[in-house]
């Protein structure tokens, strides 16, 4: 192959290694129950000891952490004994969503890209929002795109508002429209180029075009479906009774994060989303937490440091199911379900427990999403090993219509059976 079109090829691999390339509305069915991904994710893990129910199966009993869960314990499945089989250490929560990190993942085909972002390719051409991210303070990297580089959330409530509820500027239109031409022309041109190099090129060769080809023609539909949502005007969302008149808190910033990504599921503005807890929040709004996380986590086994963890911890159990109530209590248009029936709820981390800097025994549980839950569940095999996480990853990419039987680390699949019709 001639420089030209090794120069050509590379070009185009860069542009094309997109998140989104086959997320295609064309080929979609109308979907009146569409299934939604919510995952919340905490950098430095949980307390083990609070954090796992002392035994298992669906009878368990609810563990102090996990004590606002008690009305929903029937459709949780609490995993205990996974982790990506990594060495432990700071850093290696960068792998919880993927099973790779950044630094390891040349060698699986779709480097660390994330579970959140697999999915989004499966739903992001039938939304507005391929998929939604907020903190409310940057350091906590969960999300990765196809090319391996991190999804920066939003770290302020204002903005994700802005984001998702305010709508465009006749001045903002006319911008994204132009970009959207722009890119149709940078098209236009990249399919001329790859008609003539299919041409010339060797057997091998043809096949590497004919994928790109089909990656062009699906970013082309990408590109007229983002066309359409310009003219579209935003859902309404009143986000005034979070902060207006009163003091803001770490309460209601995260209740207004939970509340409006609750709403942009309602209102199918997104069908994919994350909320990080960053590890340098700060909690001292939590009733009995007088110091940082982080500090918290380093606690010695100190009783009055411990439950100081302990309260920031179930702070952010209850904030992740005070929105499962409101998604519970909304029903879904057309069937006997609400809205906590079709969105699967992931909660956890790549790290198990930050006072150690353990990556085993990560501290995960699954909600909702329609599944038969388990309860909680030993997932250890019969040798005593722990269950790669990146195995519930299939079952999850399975539950959203993705045909796929491995996911990077994974060895095998997680038993969770869906108990209905899944619709994506």
């Amino acid at each position: 192959m001639d420089q030209r079109r090794r120069r050509f090829l590379k070009g185009i691999g860069g542009t094309l290694a997109l998140p989104l390339l086959n997320a295609n509305p064309a080929d979609a069915a109308p979907n009146p129950t569409p299934t939604r991904l919510l995952i919340v994710g905490n950098p430095f893990g949980m307390h083990p000891e609070h954090f796992f129910p002392g035994d298992y199966g669906r009878k368990f009993t609810i563990s102090p952490t996990l004590e606002s869960l008690e009305w929903v314990k029937d459709r949780l499945t609490i995993l205990s004994h996974t982790d990506h089989g990594m060495q432990s250490g700071h850093g290696r929560e960068l792998a919880f969503l993927s099973g790779v990190l950044p630094e390891t993942s040349q060698a699986f085909p779709e480097k660390n890209m994330s579970l959140d972002q697999h999915i989004a390719r499966r739903t992001g051409g039938r939304v507005r929002f391929p998929s939604v991210h907020a903190t409310m303070q940057r350091t906590i990297r969960m999300s990765w795109d196809a090319n391996g580089v991190d999804i920066r959330p939003f770290t302020d409530a204002q903005q994700l508002f802005d984001h998702l509820f305010l709508n465009l500027t006749d001045k903002e239109r006319r911008a994204r429209r132009q970009v959207i031409e722009s890119n149709g022309s940078i098209l236009d041109a990249v399919r001329g180029e790859l008609g003539t190099l299919q041409r010339k090129s060797g057997r091998e060769d043809r096949t590497r075009l004919e994928q790109f080809a089909d990656s062009v023609r699906a970013l082309e539909t990408t590109l007229t479906d983002r066309a359409q949502w310009i003219e579209k005007d935003k859902p309404k969302f009143d986000i005034s009774e979070h902060f207006s008149g009163g003091e803001v808190t770490i309460h209601n910033r995260y209740d207004a994060v939970f509340d409006m990504i609750a709403y942009a599921f309602e209102t199918d503005l997104t069908r994919v989303a994350t909320i990080g807890f960053s590890p340098e929040l700060k909690y001292t709004d939590v009733s009995g937490v007088t110091r940082g996380y982080h500090a918290c986590t380093h606690n010695g086994k100190k009783e009055d440091v411990v439950d100081e963890l302990v309260s920031i911890e179930s702070f952010q159990i209850a904030q992740l199911s005070r929105m499962m109530k409101k998604l519970d209590s909304i029903r879904e248009p057309g069937t006997n379900g609400t809205l906590l029936d079709n969105t699967v709820i992931l909660f956890g981390s790549g790290m198990g427990y930050g006072g150690t800097h353990s990556n085993r025994n990560l501290p995960i549980f699954v909600a909702g999403g329609g599944f038969r839950h388990k309860g909680h569940v030993d997932t250890r095999d019969a040798a005593g090993n722990n269950m790669p996480l990146c195995n519930l990853f299939v079952t999850l990419l399975q539950r959203f219509g993705i045909e796929r039987d491995s996911f990077n680390t994974s060895t095998a699949k997680f038993n969770l059976p869906f108990a209905g019709a899944s619709n994506v």
